[in-house]
């Protein structure tokens, strides 16, 4: 089954545009068996219509034969017979119609949301670091909630009762003249205007309701997941104010939505009650005249309180798919957010030989108001080792996510083995490159299942090799459950450093000819350390790596070091080299030697103290 791949255009306000948008996932041009259900479900809908339309008849033929007293007893009992089964049959028909449309509505739901979530997959960086999260969760499940309300509503309330207006106008129309028609026709117009200016009116308040909800799930979200940070500052009444403070406008538009649905309901009550009092007065003037039987004054009547149900709900129908549509219309919104870095037509794998990195003149900026890296050339040759140092916010992770492609540079070109990056597939060529980033997250699962995650089909001896590579094999076996222990939300049951071989199991696992190791054991002790360190450099052997170092300690080794400054490489060559030159590679060194040498002191005193207190 093919799925739609690429974001239908966003929908404008308008309701209209929301439900064209949709039709599609409703008549899928790939599901010949969905399209046959659909037409199966419309002409059950039509039965149950007509089977709805005819009990009155039923009830007035035998109201009339009871009316007359020479009529044998087994007419009425024949009448009131059929009248149950034509009941019968209009509900049998209805729940026909919902249940073959069932599967229908299910896949247009589920092809929508599998089309939302691969595209968000889809998104860059930049959006995904400028979105709100939880606003963003929100929005989706309103979303799909919305498509199942229009579904339920617009297909099996609004349409259904429309053509049941259809068949009883014709049939008053043909039996008893338009006076008795005009009188029905103005009572639905007047009820159904009300009811649509009213709720038009309330839907402001819907839309308020609806961004303070997003705004409060927002920030409840993220005090949520900052709980450790909340508590170290003790703001929790804080959060609170700013929780409460979201809460207070949705009630407000709240309060007014209800006053709104009590006024709506009212004047909905008092047309109706007029259009009936209408019908019944020209109704018992027929009886009373002679034209019409009191079967017939039973049948108009019976007729109007029948369409009074459907249309007493008009208002909360009405209501529930505008607010559906809005809430549609917001993940539309979502899906119509271009793909900022895609693939081009003629894109090919990349084919790894290998697996030299180049940087040719890389310029890129985050903001066009400031620059982030500026005229970077650099060559990683296959199966070497370069590192990247420099002080924070030289660009040193930019490069990281250049080389992954998740922001198209500016000017000049990255390039593996010669093949353009922007000129491959971004699956083949992240597919090729594993990471161990500075700040390891990891999924709210089993650490077996967050090691696996670098190769989804390795084997369990595989995912546990991976670790004893890794150095951490022996601490998920000393824990309760295992490799089956759950690592909490963002991996918050492990220590960073635990996380960190984690992530480094999980790369190891992936077996990538390129390697990009972000701080990768910027969270270990030394002794740790040092045991990583042996672990990467002999996976690193025969692989082409890229070092993003803060220490410098971890580097001494590396083919080739360059020091990024402010978007630039200042200075390049081994650490021998660099040291030689007593620049700036040097100036860090040697302000790590000596914070290195004053952390030793310390320790040092401490335990000079320890010894003197004992």
């Amino acid at each position: 089954m093919s799925e739609p791949k690429s974001a239908p255009p966003a929908a404008a306000p308008g309701g209209w545009q929301t439900i064209r948008l949709f039709l599609p996932y409703l008549w899928p041009a790939d599901r010949r068996d969905l399209r046959l259900r659909v037409l199966y479900a419309l002409g059950f809908l039509v039965l149950a219509k007509i089977a709805n339309v005819i009990v009155p008849y039923f009830y007035k033929a035998a109201v009339d034969a009871l009316s007359v007293k020479a009529t044998v007893v087994t007419v009425p009992i024949l009448m009131i017979i059929a009248y149950g089964l034509a009941r019968v049959g209009s509900q049998a028909f209805a729940e026909l119609r919902d249940s073959v449309f069932s599967k229908v509505a299910q896949f247009a739901v589920r092809r929508l949301g599998l089309t939302t979530f691969e595209h968000l997959h889809r998104l860059s960086m930049r959006f995904h670091l400028d979105r709100r999260t939880g606003g963003l969760n929100r929005v989706i499940e309103r979303g799909t909630k919305g498509i199942e309300l229009v579904l339920r509503f617009a297909l099996f309330n609004i349409g259904p009762t429309i053509l049941e207006i259809a068949f009883v106008l014709i049939l008053l129309a043909t039996g008893f003249g338009w006076p008795m028609v005009s009188v029905m026709v103005a009572t639905i117009v007047a009820y159904i205007l009300f009811t649509f200016l009213v709720s038009e009116r309330r839907i402001k308040y819907r839309r308020e309701m609806n961004n303070q909800d997003t705004d409060a799930n927002t920030k409840a979200v993220d005090s949520l997941l900052n709980y450790e940070t909340v508590k170290y500052f003790s703001n929790e009444a804080h959060e609170a104010r700013r929780f409460d403070k979201a809460l207070m406008a949705y009630e407000k538009a709240a309060v007014k939505s209800q006053t709104t649905l009590s006024f709506l309901n009212a004047g909905q009550s008092a047309i109706m009650a007029a259009g009936l009092g209408g019908v019944m007065y020209l109704a018992g003037v027929g009886v009373a005249e002679g034209t019409m039987t009191v079967g017939d004054f039973v049948l108009v009547n019976t007729f109007l309180i029948q369409l009074y149900i459907p249309l007493n709900m008009l208002g909360f129908v009405y209501r529930e798919i505008k607010q559906g549509l809005i809430d549609m219309e917001a993940m539309f919104k979502v899906l119509d957010v271009p793909e900022e870095v895609q693939d081009k037509p003629d894109a090919r794998p990349l084919q790894v030989t290998g697996g030299e990195v180049r940087f040719e003149d890389v310029s890129f900026r985050y903001d066009q108001r400031r620059g982030i890296l500026r005229d970077v050339s650099f060559t990683a040759a296959p199966g070497s080792t370069i590192a990247i140092v420099g002080p924070s916010g030289a660009g040193k992770s930019t490069i990281s996510r250049i080389l992954f492609r998740f922001y198209d540079i500016e000017q000049g070109r990255v390039t593996i083995d010669g093949q353009d990056i922007d000129a491959v597939t971004q699956a083949s060529l992240r597919q090729a490159i594993g990471i161990v980033p500075q700040d390891t997250v990891l999924f709210n699962d089993t650490i077996r299942y967050n090691i696996r995650y670098g190769r989804p089909g390795a084997t369990d001896a595989e995912v546990e090799q991976a670790a004893k590579l890794a150095r951490i094999h022996d601490f998920i076996v000393s824990l309760p459950d295992g490799y089956d222990s759950m690592v909490g939300e963002r991996g918050l049951k492990l220590s960073g450093g635990e996380k960190q071989r984690v992530a480094i199991a999980r790369t190891i696992l992936k077996n990538p000819p390129i390697l990009l190791l972000d701080e990768a054991t910027s969270a270990l002790d030394t002794q740790t350390e040092k045991e990583i360190q042996t672990s990467l450099k002999e996976i690193s052997r025969g692989r082409t790596a890229i070092v993003i170092a803060h220490r410098l300690s971890t580097v001494v080794d590396c083919d080739e070091i360059l020091v990024l400054d402010k978007g630039r490489i200042v200075e390049r060559g081994t650490h021998d080299v660099l040291l030689a030159k007593g620049g700036q590679y040097a100036g860090m060194w040697q302000r790590q030697l000596e914070a290195v040498e004053a952390e030793a002191k310390l320790a040092e005193v401490r335990a000079e103290g320890l010894a003197v207190s004992l």
